[in-house]
């Protein structure tokens, strides 16, 4: 099943996606959701970040390719780190800088883990860890990881969650102005997300609606002012973002 979010004169509303139509529910995506009303052309609304988690997770060093690349261990512990749920946007929202900043800003094309009840998976969304990555190393002494990634607008999120994909067969692709820069396979993950759910689940105290994001592969860069980013994940969608600035 895929949902979305989406705002009605200042309400959230969420509701399944059906073909071309939304049914718009009452309730909550994890207690028994009720259909509400007549379904509306998926056109028709526009998607907002699909969840305000209590906990909004990182990974970093998840892939084996990249890892070979860098040259780093194997970690025998998902290594994360904790981004501001307040980074969150929407797709078709603008990536913004913090205020005075000039330097690289990088996307990371990532899967994102949606928690529902009981540690367990509810589904699965797009992510774009954006990263600061002068501020991350600005202190010699101290990697930076929290601010560098959780400025406003830093967390874009969508289009919308769905409860299951083909992790042996779906890949990521990150394309920039319409060129494909990151494209990697969901199964070269070190720890896939059962296994980042319960490693991490047995450290952090989950919530229904908190978010893991499973890290990314080779191929990030940093954007352009005005650039276009599209993330896009087999059987999740395309998740749509500009670059603050440019012409």
């Amino acid at each position: 099943m895929k949902w979305v979010v989406w705002f009605d004169d200042g309400a959230i509303r969420f509701g399944s996606v059906e073909g071309e139509m939304v049914q718009p529910h009452t309730g909550n995506f994890f207690a028994g959701p009720t259909p509400d009303g007549p379904a509306l052309p998926l056109g028709a609304i526009t998607p907002a970040g699909p969840l305000r988690p209590r906990n909004f997770i990182g990974l970093w060093n998840n892939f084996h390719a990249l890892t070979e690349k860098q040259g780093n261990g194997i970690p025998e512990f998902p290594l994360y780190f904790l981004k501001s749920p307040s980074s969150i946007i929407g797709p078709d929202a603008t990536i913004t800088p913090p205020p005075g900043y000039t330097g690289k800003i990088l996307y990371e094309g990532e899967l994102g883990i949606v928690i529902g009840r009981n540690n367990s998976i509810f589904g699965y969304t797009i992510v774009n860890d954006v990263t600061a990555l002068d501020v991350l190393n600005a202190d010699p002494s101290f990697p930076q990881w929290a601010r560098a990634k959780s400025f406003g607008s830093f967390g874009p999120m969508g289009p919308c969650i769905v409860t299951d994909i083909d992790l042996a067969t779906a890949r990521v692709k990150v394309a920039l102005n319409g060129r494909v820069r990151q494209d990697y396979p969901l199964a070269d993950m070190i720890f896939p997300p059962a296994r980042i759910v319960e490693m991490i689940g047995a450290e952090v105290a989950l919530a229904p609606g908190d978010v893991i994001a499973c890290g990314t592969s080779l191929g990030a860069l940093p954007m352009r002012p005005g650039m276009v980013v599209e993330v896009t994940i087999d059987g999740i969608g395309t998740l749509r973002n500009t670059m603050a600035g440019g012409e």
